[in-house]
């Protein structure tokens, strides 16, 4: 099956082509609606058919047996990927007003591929779905109860793809059944947030109502008090772009690169030191609870950005955790080794890249083959 991998954003459109689970090629059109760039998301998309025909891997969209679309939010409605239909798109437009940054690119992506090829079968995946196993003593919080009954206000989660992904990866690697397995991941990059698997299914996970609870992120502050942003707007303040776009780690350092952190605190730089420490103690922190919440954990999941990448975020974030039966292995650890983990940890310790285009496009060719049955 030839499936093309569709994640659209407001100003891009990123792009990956899958054959039986091989990619062959992907990128970026990017500017989308700028003066200097493309007009819209129809525009784009004739970009992308232009790009895998000089790459010589399609002649044109006529030859793709499916599309799968990354949509952000599902709500509680979609507890999986679905085949899109108007039914579908009337009720990811009905999610607007809980993602208003994200659904509506994304259904620009649907309806942009829908002219221009009506007859091929799209797919939704949702970043959601993953985390509708959650309890109500997990996603509901302790606010009144009409709140969540009249406009969904709970813990929705979100990146339940990648969290997904990294576990099916990580039994893989164990060779154990998914579903025999206690897992704690934890997707770090410029976004962030961990995950508590039961078996195979998500029982808590540390972004809420929207992306910006949990863990410290590239420009978000993650776990608040939430007098905070009220305090904020009384002083005049945008509290919503400050807490969203100015906050994280470059609300602490001035910048939100990890990368280019760990080159400012190995050059003395006190506040980038300081902004690393901060971080992995939330990581650290979150480990701690999940762990309570798993009674136990067979392995922990590095994955993303800095979760694959920095050997010093992962040092700290496992520093002290030996009572919990988390020992690493230094060397391992700065090798960027799969099992970082000393040979006596009770819980592994992996790093497993993720590949969000992946899943999409296996969970696509799934969500197909079952309607053929």
């Amino acid at each position: 099956m030839k499936i093309l991998v569709l994640n659209a954003g407001s100003s891009s459109l990123k792009f990956a082509l899958f054959e039986g689970g091989r990619r062959l090629g992907g990128g970026v059109v990017e500017r989308i609606g700028e003066r200097d760039g493309v007009k819209d998301h129809r525009e784009a998309l004739e970009i992308v058919e232009r790009r895998v025909a000089e790459d010589g891997l399609l002649h044109s969209f006529d030859e793709l047996d499916a599309a799968g679309h990354r949509v952000v939010h599902g709500g509680e409605r979609f507890t999986r990927p679905v085949r899109i239909d108007e039914e579908v798109i009337g009720a990811i437009r009905a999610t607007i007003p809980l993602a208003p940054l994200h659904n509506p690119a994304n259904l620009e992506g649907i309806e942009s591929m829908a002219a221009k090829v009506p007859t091929l079968p799209q797919v939704a995946v949702f970043d959601t779905a993953f985390h509708q196993t959650m309890a109500p003593e997990a996603y509901l919080y302790a606010i009144p109860r009409e709140l969540y009954e009249r406009y969904g206000i709970r813990r929705y989660g979100f990146h339940g793809t990648s969290h997904l992904h990294v576990a099916k990866r990580a039994a893989q690697i164990l060779g154990r059944p998914l579903d025999t397995l206690n897992l704690v991941t934890l997707h770090l990059g410029n976004g962030a947030s961990a995950c508590a698997i039961r078996r195979g299914e998500s029982i808590e996970t540390s972004m809420g109502f929207t992306p910006l609870e949990g863990l410290v992120m590239g420009t978000r502050c993650g776990d608040l008090d939430p007098q905070i942003p009220l305090f904020l707007q009384r002083k005049g303040m945008d509290a919503e772009a400050l807490l969203n776009n100015r906050s994280g780690l470059k609300g602490l350092c001035g910048e939100n690169d990890m990368r280019r952190i760990e080159a400012m605190a190995r050059e003395g730089e006190n506040e980038a030191l300081e902004a690393m420490r901060i971080f992995a103690r939330r990581v650290r922190k979150y480990i701690g609870a999940y762990s309570a919440l798993l009674d136990g954990v067979d392995a922990l999941v590095f994955t993303a950005g800095i979760g694959e990448h920095s050997a010093p975020i992962r040092q700290m974030a496992c520093g002290g955790l030996e009572h919990l039966g988390i020992e690493l292995d230094e060397e391992r650890n700065e090798k960027g080794e799969r099992r970082i983990g000393t040979d006596r940890s009770r819980v592994e310790v992996l790093v497993v890249p993720t590949d969000e285009e992946l899943e999409i496009a296996s969970q696509t060719e799934a969500v197909l083959s079952r309607s053929r049955l």
